[in-house]
C-alpha cells in the first residue's frame, strides 16, 4: 500500500512540473535592410560645362539601419543604357554633411552629352539607381598624333585661320570668301582614315569652277599641280561642268594617269544637288593609300545619304602626305582661278583620324 502511494505521488509531482514548464521563444529576426536611392544634386540637367572632369554630387540616400558604413557607386556614359560605361567609381565614402561627390580621374570625351547616375551601398545591399542626369562636356579641340578634333563653336580653333573668316556663335567658323581657309598641320601622317565635318551655308549658284569644302595635301601652300598626295571635296558652282554637282579629286601618290582619280562627267551629271543654305550637311571623306570615298548626308552624321562614291587608283605610290596638312576650304584660289573655298560656308565639329568618328562625339552640339 505504501509503494502504491509513493508511486502515485511521484506521478502527480512529475505531471505538475510538466504543466508549469514554459517553451523557449525564438528570437525575432532583424528587419531587412531598406535603402533609398540618392537624389541628383549637381550639375543641373543638360548643363554646358567648362571642364572634362566634372564634380558630380548627390543628396545622400537613406537607410533603415543607421549604424553601418555606407558608400556610393557612380557611373558616367555617353548613352542612356550605360553600355559601355565611360567612367565609374565604387566605394565612394558617404559624406556626413548630407551630400556626396565624385570627380572622374581622367578627362571625359569633349563636346559630348554625358549621362550619369548613382546608388547607395550598405553591407551587401544596393539601393536602386538614382534617376539619370545629363551634362555637356567642354567643347574643346585637340590635335595629337593620328587624331584631330575641332568643335569651332566657341570662338576659337586649333588650326590657323587665313583670310576673311569669322566665328558665328554656337554655329562654327564662317569662311567669307574664296580666299579664306583654316589650315591644320598634323603631327604625323594619316595614310588611312577619315575627315568629316558639319557644314551650313551651301547653296546653288556658287562661284564658278570647283569650290572646295575641304582639302588635304603635302604642303601648306604649294602648287596643286606639284602635289603627290592631295585630296579635296567640291560643291561646284556656275559654270561647274555641270553646275551644282558634288565631286572630288584625289592624287594618290603621283601626278600620272592612274594615280589621280576624280568622277567623270557622267557621274557628275548624276550628282547635281540643289543644297539648302539653311540646312546642315555632313561631309565625310574616307581614304586608304589607294582609294578615296566621299559621303554627303543631309542633316548630320545620321542623316539620309545624298552622295556616296568611291574610286581607286591603279598606279602611284599611294596617299602618304609628309608633312600632312588638312584644310577647311582650300588654298588653291591664289594659284588657279575658280578653285577656291566655297564662300559663306560655316563649318563645325571637325574630325580627322585614323579611326572612325565616335557616334557620340559632338552630341553636345546637336540642339544648337
Amino acid at each position: 500500500m505504501k509503494k502504491t502511494c509513493l508511486a502515485l505521488t511521484a506521478v502527480l509531482f512529475v505531471s505538475a512540473c510538466t504543466k508549469n514548464k514554459t517553451a523557449p521563444v525564438a528570437p525575432t529576426p532583424p528587419a531587412p535592410l531598406q535603402l533609398t536611392a540618392p537624389a541628383l544634386d549637381a550639375p543641373g540637367d543638360d548643363l554646358q560645362l567648362s571642364t572634362l572632369r566634372p564634380e558630380l554630387t548627390v543628396v545622400n540616400g537613406t537607410s533603415s539601419q543607421p549604424a553601418g558604413t555606407r558608400t556610393y557607386e557612380f557611373q558616367i556614359a555617353d548613352n542612356e543604357s550605360f553600355s559601355p560605361v565611360a567612367a565609374a567609381k565604387t566605394g565612394v565614402a558617404e559624406n556626413a554633411g548630407g551630400k556626396t561627390s565624385f570627380t572622374p580621374a581622367d578627362d571625359l570625351q569633349p563636346t559630348t552629352r554625358m549621362y550619369w547616375r548613382a546608388r547607395m551601398v550598405q553591407d551587401t545591399t544596393n539601393s536602386d539607381w538614382s534617376r539619370v542626369g545629363t551634362f555637356k562636356t567642354r567643347p574643346i579641340g585637340y590635335n595629337k598624333p593620328g587624331e584631330l578634333y575641332d568643335p569651332l563653336v566657341h570662338g576659337e580653333t586649333i588650326g590657323t585661320i587665313v583670310g576673311n573668316a569669322s566665328f558665328v556663335p554656337d554655329k562654327g567658323i564662317r569662311l567669307n570668301d574664296i580666299f579664306a581657309y583654316v589650315r591644320y598641320q598634323l603631327p604625323q601622317t594619316v595614310s588611312s582614315g577619315e575627315f568629316s565635318m558639319e557644314v551650313e551655308g551651301l547653296r546653288p549658284g556658287g562661284p564658278g569652277g570647283k569650290p572646295k569644302i575641304f582639302q588635304m595635301m603635302d604642303s601648306p601652300d604649294g602648287l596643286p599641280s606639284r602635289s603627290l598626295s592631295m585630296i579635296n571635296a567640291q560643291y561646284r558652282g556656275r559654270p561647274g561642268n555641270p553646275d551644282h554637282s558634288i565631286a572630288f579629286k584625289a592624287v594618290l601618290g603621283g601626278q600620272t594617269d592612274g594615280a589621280i582619280v576624280e568622277p567623270d562627267l557622267a557621274k557628275r551629271n548624276q550628282s547635281v544637288l540643289m543644297l539648302d543654305p539653311s540646312r546642315t550637311y555632313f561631309w565625310l571623306g574616307i581614304w586608304t593609300p589607294q582609294s578615296f570615298r566621299l559621303v554627303v548626308r543631309d542633316g548630320g552624321a545620321d542623316g539620309s545619304v545624298l552622295y556616296d562614291y568611291t574610286m581607286s587608283a591603279n598606279r602611284g605610290t599611294g596617299f602618304a602626305p609628309s608633312p600632312h596638312y588638312a584644310f577647311l576650304g582650300t588654298n588653291y584660289e591664289r594659284f588657279v582661278p575658280d578653285t577656291g573655298t566655297f564662300p559663306g560656308m560655316t563649318v563645325r565639329n571637325v574630325w580627322l583620324s585614323s579611326r572612325p568618328r565616335p557616334a557620340s562625339l559632338g552630341s553636345a552640339l546637336r540642339d544648337r
